[in-house]
């Protein structure tokens, strides 16, 4: 599995995303064997939130990475009504708690909520320094939100990106990039499967004896600095997923997947879910 540098540390490039886990009681050991079975196949890094399932997928994270932490960076991200001066360390130790550690080791604002920024990042660093997170960063952030953060120990932004959502290319991916800021790509294969069954993103596929998810993988993490956190459960995805990252795509598949998902021409606002 291809690597790149995250706060401080070698991390895969593809890693595994936890949203919607967690809310079916029914479905939780499927979500843990599942999140194993990645860490197996290389994919150790593991996102999280405190809002999905309302601190369930972090009790998910937590049984899969038990007895294997050393192995394992982990990423949580706080709501934006709990990220003040008071409500940040309060929120971390509740995500401790359920993660069952004693450490996260990136700690990201989910998005941007009423509190200034300067605040969140003192905040922050009080962890940092508490030895509770390693670092942080934030997610769902435009250009002019990082620019006004101007704060260079942020870590990340964790961003909406796939082949139908490219509008971070115009402006936002470039200056992260510049920045040596790495970019994670949320919802990578979309939503829904609409994407993956556009006729061309197939044809590339059928070519490389692939799927159209492993292109779509392919297709974002052959970039500077970009990392994708799919979400799998069935254990043939999560080993799609974890071989997506040896696959090369040549000037060609570039090209054609160019003509059928447009690269922006102009500003875009920030597209979330």
């Amino acid at each position: 599995m291809q690597t790149l540098h995250l706060a401080g540390t070698q991390v895969p490039v593809i890693g595994q995303g936890t949203w919607q886990m967690g809310e079916d009681r029914t479905r939780r050991q499927e979500e843990v064997t599942a999140l194993r079975l990645g860490i197996e196949m290389g994919m150790t890094l593991i996102d999280t939130a405190e809002m999905y399932a309302e601190g369930g997928a972090e009790e998910i994270v937590a049984q899969a990475i038990a007895g294997q932490r050393d192995k394992v960076f982990l990423v949580s991200k706080v709501y934006p009504h709990n990220a003040s001066r008071q409500g940040i360390p309060q929120a971390c130790e509740r995500s401790l708690r359920r993660l069952a550690t004693d450490h996260i080791d990136l700690y990201l604002l989910h998005w941007r909520g009423q509190f200034p920024l300067e605040e969140t990042v003192e905040a922050f660093e009080r962890l940092r320094q508490a030895g509770k997170i390693g670092r942080w960063g934030v997610s769902n952030l435009d250009l002019d939100d990082l620019q006004e953060l101007n704060e260079p120990a942020c870590a990340t932004n964790q961003v909406l990106y796939n082949l139908e959502e490219r509008g971070i290319e115009f402006d936002l991916l470039p200056w992260c990039q510049q920045q040596s800021m790495p970019v994670m790509a949320y919802c990578p294969i979309g939503q829904g499967g609409q994407m993956l069954a556009n006729a061309v993103l197939k044809q590339v596929a059928s070519r490389h004896g692939v799927t159209p998810a492993q292109v779509s993988l392919a297709w974002l993490v052959r970039q500077n600095g970009v990392i994708a956190i799919p979400k799998a459960v069935r254990p043939e995805h999560v080993r799609l997923n974890a071989q997506a990252g040896a696959l090369q795509l040549d000037a060609g598949d570039l090209e054609a997947l160019d003509q059928a998902f447009h690269a922006p021409k102009r500003k875009q606002r920030l597209a979330m879910v």
